[in-house]
């Protein structure tokens, strides 16, 4: 999960936010990483999945991403600046956060966020290990 990170960072988040706010993140705000519980897809287990299916959050591989603080002091809040891959017009914030979001499909095995379902309108859920997925 570390190197995950960190290579998702240096490689994917840092020239994101270069490229399309002009400066580096910060600070990045996390909803956090371990929590011993079943996965949760906003309505309780996931479709398909046997009852008591553990989260990856309930082995610390996951981490749940929540917003960035560029070098200026300005805050990006996944939650209020994503925008639906139908919007057009896109601002700088959100289209940073595409590019943080599929930088981050290289280096973490699955990748969810605001366009895959309710629970995950307000964050980047990160994690290793388990099925591939860039959502």
């Amino acid at each position: 999960m570390a190197l995950s990170f960190a290579m998702w960072e240096r490689h994917a988040l840092q020239p994101a936010a270069e490229l399309h706010a002009g400066q580096r993140v910060t600070a990045i705000t996390h909803l956090g990483s371990y929590a011993c519980r079943n996965v949760n897809t906003g309505e309780g287990a996931a479709p398909n999945a046997p009852s008591g299916n553990r989260s990856r959050h309930a082995t610390a591989d996951a981490l749940d991403i929540a917003g960035f603080t560029l070098a200026n002091g300005k805050s990006i809040s996944v939650l209020r600046q994503w925008q639906d891959d139908d919007a057009t017009g896109a601002g700088p914030e959100a289209l940073f956060l595409k590019a943080a979001h599929s930088g981050a499909c290289r280096y973490f095995k699955g990748v969810l966020g605001p366009d895959y379902n309710a629970a995950h309108k307000d964050h980047f859920h990160l994690e290793t290990g388990g099925f591939s997925m860039c959502r």
